[in-house]
């Protein structure tokens, strides 16, 4: 092997060309936490009559993989994930549910390995160089930052990356992200898609207050055309 050739990037595996597409083009990915079965569907509809197209349905309440199934049936449009996946477990459960995505807060390579054996698309969570190196060696190339505000925001994510900068990797980031500084993300090309869970707050799922929910995703979806010069 020659010089030129060790420093090539490894090809990508975790996650498909066509999923990294459909990512970066939602923009921002809406971060769910779901108590209630019967919101499964009406939030869904809430975020895609505000055009958000993406979700991360977090496993943190024993009914996600079932709101995954109904959301999956009635708003086939809508790009799902799952978030806090731990365990090998989880991922057999995600492929179960037919999930999209999934995205874990660390790296854990077992995790990583299993996704891609299964073949789930996946993000696993990095804040340091090491953990990038990890990511990079089992074959991701879109990796979750978080927490991304306390570890540093934009600027730190820049400096930290600037070594593997020819390896292409983009960055979902998640914690502390909101409607005021959430144009710092989407401004660089490092970022795919932000991580929002401002957008549908666990009290307004629970309060039903779709029409907030609505407003919320439209805010964040004008403000992704504006940043990024979409199309309308």
């Amino acid at each position: 092997m020659n010089d030129f050739e060790a420093v090539q990037p490894i090809a990508q595996c975790a996650m498909t060309d066509e999923m990294i597409k459909k990512v970066d083009e939602a923009g921002v990915v809406a971060v769910l936490v779901i108590d209630e079965l019967e919101n499964a569907v009406p939030l869904a509809k809430a975020l895609i009559a505000g055009g958000v197209t993406a979700i991360e349905l977090t496993l943190r309440t024993p009914i996600a993989f079932e709101a995954a199934k109904l959301i999956k049936a009635e708003v086939p449009e809508m790009t799902l994930g799952f978030g806090t996946v731990l365990t090998v477990a989880q991922v057999d459960a995600c492929v179960a549910a037919g999930a999209d995505f999934a995205v874990a807060p660390g790296c854990n390579p077992k995790v990583v390995k299993a996704a891609i054996d299964k073949g789930l698309n996946f993000a696993p969570g990095i804040t340091t160089p090491s953990e990038i190196e990890i990511a990079v060696e089992l074959g991701c190339r879109v990796l979750k930052l978080f927490p991304a505000e306390t570890s540093g925001g934009m600027k730190n994510l820049e400096n930290m990356v600037a070594p593997y900068k020819y390896l292409g990797l983009t960055f979902i980031p998640l914690g502390g992200l909101n409607i005021n500084n959430a144009a710092t993300y989407l401004e660089s090309p490092l970022i795919t898609a932000i991580g929002g869970s401002w957008i549908a707050k666990q009290n307004l799922i629970q309060d039903k207050n779709w029409e907030q929910i609505t407003k919320n995703a439209q805010e964040i979806t004008d403000l992704i055309k504006k940043v990024r010069h979409f199309p309308e």
